[in-house]
């Protein structure tokens, strides 16, 4: 059943969008642009893509490569932290190490939603196709 349930999250991840639609700063909501500027006053520069039916801001603070998920209303609803894979959690490396061996770990993330929940994501590759995998910090799947 475990097994099922990790080949439908992979089967879902790989129908999803591969590309977000890059956008000028003039595309977005005035709310979304707002409240990123709201809640990152420091940053200066920044990209905007459409990610379903949210707006992302990239950028740069603190030395970290960050993004910002928003509505277009201007609720902010996720923060994602770029990460080495080798930072990620014991219990998520040795999950990928486990069930994930066949694939090549090539990026990895912090994501902290609104309401504060922090888990980690992992993008795997193997055989050219790229998918998102997101654990919780035990290392079981997580709900995104």
């Amino acid at each position: 059943m475990k097994q099922a349930l990790i080949m439908a999250a992979f089967a879902l991840a790989l129908t999803a969008p591969a590309h977000a639609q890059m956008l000028k700063p003039a595309q977005v909501p005035a709310a979304a642009a707002a409240t990123f500027k709201a809640k990152f006053p420091t940053v200066t520069t920044n990209t905007w893509e459409k990610e379903g039916d949210k707006y992302e801001a990239g950028f740069k603070l603190n030395g970290s490569t960050m993004s910002a998920l928003i509505t277009p209303a201007g609720v902010l609803t996720e923060t994602e932290t770029d990460m080495s894979p080798a930072k990620l959690p014991a219990a998520v490396r040795a999950k990928l190490a486990g069930e994930y061996k066949a694939y090549k770990v090539t990026e990895a993330a912090t994501l902290v939603s609104a309401d504060g929940k922090t888990t980690y994501e992992a993008e795997v590759s193997k055989g050219g196709k790229h998918q998102d995998v997101v654990f919780n910090a035990d290392g079981t799947l997580a709900k995104k």
